[in-house]
C-alpha cells in the first residue's frame, strides 16, 4: 500500500492495530537487540543517508537502533531491513510456520 506521508501510514497502522516501528539511530532510539518486538507490526526505514524524516520519527510508536561499531552515521537501508526482519523472525517464528 502506498501512503502519501508518514501521518497517513500511521493512521493506516492504527486502524489495523499495527504498531509503527521506525529503525534509525536517533539519540532517543531504543536498541533493537533489547526491544520486545510485537508479533504484528510495521517497520519503517528512512532514506539512506538522511534516515527517517522528523514527521516519520514522530509518527512511530518506537524508533529502534541497530548496534554498530565504528561509524554510526548511516547503514544501508536494505541491510537495516534484513537485520530488523531477522530479529523479528528470531522472536516470533523460529521453528514455527509463518502465517
Amino acid at each position: 500500500h502506498h501512503h502519501p506521508d508518514a501521518e497517513a501510514l500511521a493512521a493506516w497502522c492504527a486502524e489495523r492495530s499495527l504498531p509503527l516501528i521506525g529503525v534509525d539511530n536517533f539519540p532517543d532510539s531504543v536498541p533493537l537487540e533489547t526491544y520486545e518486538l510485537p508479533e504484528k507490526c510495521v517497520f519503517l526505514f528512512g532514506q539512506e543517508g538522511p534516515g527517517l524524516t522528523d514527521a516519520a520519527h514522530t509518527a512511530c510508536e518506537a524508533v529502534l537502533s541497530i548496534q554498530q561499531y565504528g561509524s554510526t552515521r548511516s547503514m544501508n537501508a536494505a541491510a537495516a531491513a534484513a537485520i530488523a526482519m531477522h530479529a523479528w523472525i528470531r522472536r516470533h517464528a523460529f521453528g514455527q510456520p509463518v502465517s
